[in-house]
C-alpha cells in the first residue's frame, strides 16, 4: 500500500511540474503559457537568442494558439498571442529599450502606419523601466484587454489594439527583423 501511495505522489509532483520545451543559455522555455488573463493554453511557437555585437541580449519566445512557421498568418491573427524577453544583459535603460521599439516598427511600418499606431507607442514606452540580467517581460495580447506587459510577474500596464500587436511582433518575424536567426526560431524553423 505505502509503495502504490509513494508512486502516485511521485506521478502527482511530476504531472504539476511545468513542462521545458527547451533550454536557451541556461534558461528553461516553458513549451506552454497560461496566463490568468488569457482563457487558452498557448504554445510555444518557437524561441531564440538575440545577440547585438556578439553579446547575448535576450532570449525571445513567442507563444500562439497553435504552431505555425507562417509569419504571415500569425500577423493575421487576431486571437492571444505572447513574447517573453528573459534579459541576458547586465542592464539595459530605459532609453536603449524603447529606442530598440521604435527602431524596430520603423524598419517595418510605412510612415501611415507608424504614425497611426503613435499613440500606443508613446503609452508602451512608458510601461518601461532599466532592465537588469535575470528580468522577464512578457508582453500578452489578449483580445478584449490589448497589449498587456508584465515585468517579472508585475503588471505594468495595456495599449488597446490587435493592430498594435500585430505592428509589434513586426519587430521579430516582419519583413525587416531585428535578426534573422532569431526570426526563424520564433517561428520555430530549427
Amino acid at each position: 500500500m505505502y509503495k502504490h501511495v509513494l508512486t502516485l505522489l511521485l506521478g502527482l509532483l511530476i504531472c504539476s511540474m511545468p513542462a521545458y520545451a527547451i533550454e536557451i543559455e541556461g534558461i528553461e522555455i516553458p513549451e506552454t503559457d497560461s496566463s490568468a488573463d488569457i482563457n487558452t493554453t498557448l504554445i510555444l511557437n518557437g524561441a531564440g537568442l538575440r545577440e547585438k555585437f556578439f553579446i547575448d541580449v535576450y532570449i525571445g519566445a513567442l507563444y500562439l494558439q497553435a504552431k505555425t512557421p507562417d509569419a504571415h498568418a500569425i500577423l493575421s491573427d487576431d486571437g492571444p498571442a505572447s513574447v517573453h524577453m528573459y534579459i541576458l544583459h547586465r542592464e539595459i535603460s530605459k532609453k536603449k529599450i524603447t529606442d530598440g521599439w521604435i527602431n524596430g516598427l520603423d524598419a517595418n511600418l510605412s510612415n501611415t502606419e507608424l504614425q497611426a499606431i503613435q499613440p500606443q507607442l508613446d503609452a508602451f514606452n512608458k510601461l518601461f523601466t532599466i532592465m537588469k540580467k535575470g528580468d522577464v517581460i512578457r508582453i500578452d495580447y489578449t483580445p478584449e484587454k490589448g497589449t498587456e506587459v508584465r515585468i517579472n510577474s508585475e503588471w505594468r500596464g495595456a495599449v488597446e489594439g490587435n493592430d498594435f500587436f500585430r505592428a509589434l511582433l513586426k519587430i521579430w518575424i516582419g519583413s525587416q527583423p531585428i535578426s534573422k536567426s532569431l526570426k526563424q526560431d520564433m517561428l520555430g524553423n530549427k
